[in-house]
């Protein structure tokens, strides 16, 4: 097998773009956080407001739809304001947004939980958008791949919030309480990291920037022409346009479409599969949550090296099958611990679709903005079709067998996961050396 060239840098990273690399890093692990901690609450969702299996699909693919409507502008804003604002912004409305949410669930009003999801969505979408994006910038910033450890900080994030979750359900905290302080923290963090970010390309006035939230740049973290990332200031609507004509861009976004909708269903539906399929307590949902997210995160730490070693390809095609593996087992065992050991192989099988997505939209700098913003959107729409499909099915087959569906995705994904192969490397001999 072939491997991949992989770049080596000549000169040690600057200690600015290594700052930047660890906030981008926390700002995922907090991202992650707070998505688990609303996903290890499911349960509690679902019986305060008494729905049903479809009833949970439809009110799931309220945060999917608010995500889909926000995300296509998700370069322009990025480029406008800068990825670090966007950040902020976005991540205050997902917490005005998830808090809504749960404090319509404490009072019994499905309508107004509707409005907090579709909030929420939003600003999860842009946020995710400008922090891959931001995650590019450092990645050219540093000359290596990177992307993957930013994503093992979201799994990180995950497990995080998933371990809490499960410590707060089975203590009785109550969902409002538990989900509004842990988004509120959030926001804190990500305040404070922002101001660390490297600066892009094209700032808003047309100049090179800090896209931290001072809006300054200081000499140490003046942007290099030769390995920014374009965020877009310049481009044009008939750019975007344009790239929704790529045709390797659209076969990308559906890597990480399959992708998304493999990791997603895990979210959304592991705790209540669990739970309704084994006839156990939602604490030990919680937990069967947790194994899926702390294989995602072990394969994503380790997925760096083995991604140098064997290519980009070969390991999207190693992970589909190994998610394909894990959703049978999961779905088709009749015992719980064998069960959870499907949910780990399913775990570590969703672990690198979605980052090496990202990175592939990557791979031009110059374009790197338009691409990120059209493989999130593509990707996304997973989180619009699979709620409501699975919910659906689960009603009239139950959790677990409805969840075979993703076999479908799986194979999609396995399918087109050549157009992830790199793009020859741009000649920049000053900084890098291919070999």
């Amino acid at each position: 097998m072939t491997s991949e060239p992989p770049r080596v840098r000549l000169d040690a990273p600057p200690a600015h773009a290594v700052r930047a690399a660890w906030a981008v890093f926390t700002v995922f692990v907090v991202a992650g956080v707070g998505m688990a901690t609303w996903a290890s609450r499911l349960p509690a969702v679902r019986d305060g407001l008494g729905f049903t299996a479809e009833q949970m699909g439809l009110l799931l693919l309220t945060a999917s739809i608010g995500s889909l409507v926000a995300l296509p502008l998700s370069g322009m804003i990025a480029s406008r304001i800068g990825a670090a604002r966007t950040c902020v912004a976005f991540a205050a409305l997902a917490a005005v947004g998830f808090s809504v949410t749960t404090l319509a669930v404490d009072a019994g009003q499905p309508l107004v939980v509707r409005v907090g999801l579709f909030l929420g969505g939003m600003g999860v979408g842009i946020w995710d958008a400008a922090m891959n994006l931001e995650g590019a910038v450092v990645e050219q910033r540093l000359g290596r791949s990177v992307m993957p450890r930013f994503h093992a900080g979201f799994s990180l994030g995950t497990v995080a919030g998933a371990g809490v979750g499960a410590l707060a359900a089975h203590a009785g905290v109550p969902l409002s309480l538990h989900v509004i302080t842990v988004v509120l923290v959030d926001l804190v963090v990500v305040l404070v990291c922002v101001r660390f970010f490297e600066p892009t390309a094209h700032a808003a006035d047309g100049s090179t920037g800090s896209t931290a939230s001072t809006g300054s740049t200081t000499p140490d973290t003046q942007a290099d022409p030769a390995t920014a990332v374009d965020t877009g200031t310049g481009h044009t609507l008939r750019d975007t346009l344009a790239t929704w004509r790529e045709s390797r861009t659209l076969l990308v976004g559906l890597v990480v479409l399959a992708a998304a909708l493999t990791e997603g269903a895990a979210n959304d539906w592991v705790g209540l599969a669990v739970v309704d399929g084994f006839r156990v307590d939602d604490s030990i949902g919680a937990i069967g949550l947790a194994v899926f997210l702390c294989a995602m995160t072990l394969a994503r730490l380790a997925g760096t090296s083995l991604i140098d070693r064997y290519g980009r390809v070969p390991m999207l095609r190693a992970c589909g099958a190994a998610a394909l593996v894990g959703v049978l087992v999961f779905a088709l065992v009749p015992t719980l611990w064998v069960a959870l050991v499907g949910v780990a192989i399913w775990g570590a099988g969703a672990s690198l679709g979605f980052p090496l997505g990202m990175s592939a939209a990557s791979d031009d700098p110059r374009r790197a903005a338009l691409r990120v913003s059209v493989v999130s959107t593509v990707g996304y729409s997973a989180f619009f079709v699979g709620p409501a499909l699975i919910g659906f099915l689960a009603e009239h087959v139950g959790y677990r067998d409805a969840l075979l569906v993703l076999a479908v995705p799986v194979a999609l994904g396995l399918v087109v996961a050549g157009a992830a192969k790199p793009l020859p490397a741009a000649p920049d001999p000053a900084r890098t050396l291919d070999g």
